[in-house]
């Protein structure tokens, strides 16, 4: 775990240009984009958990992470967009995101169990039925 750096969060806070943004009854919304988004690209989704501020996704693609992460946060946002939760100019992702290749099935084992299990009380949670 990562200590809290006050200096570093006020910082952060004073260089945002909107009020941090909250998935809370927005967390089904997103889950059902990323779902729906998979299923267009032909990836495989094993996992994923969106949680008050972030979202965890463990999944197979024959592309780069960095390519899933933009295409998630832009169909999440048109979800969002679609059903009137905010205005279209609203900021709600980060520029980036962490990405991990997971090359062993023990690593996505691994990832797949931190993703479900310790994230806390499960908010809009997803696992593949396969494994």
């Amino acid at each position: 775990m990562v200590q809290s750096d006050a200096k570093r969060a006020l910082s952060d806070s004073e260089r945002m240009l909107q009020a941090p943004y909250v998935l809370d009854q927005r967390r089904a919304a997103v889950l059902k984009a990323i779902r729906q988004h998979c299923e267009y690209r032909g990836w495989n989704l094993l996992a994923a958990h969106v949680r008050t501020t972030h979202v965890h996704a463990i999944l197979e693609a024959e592309v780069p992470p960095e390519k899933i992460v933009t295409e998630f946060k832009a169909y999440a946002s048109r979800e969002l967009n679609r059903l009137g939760y905010d205005a279209p100019d609203r900021k709600r992702w980060a520029r980036h995101g962490s990405t991990r290749w997971l090359f062993k099935d023990q690593d996505v084992k691994d990832a797949i169990r931190y993703v479900v299990e310790e994230q806390g009380q499960p908010t809009a949670l997803f696992l593949a039925e396969t494994l």
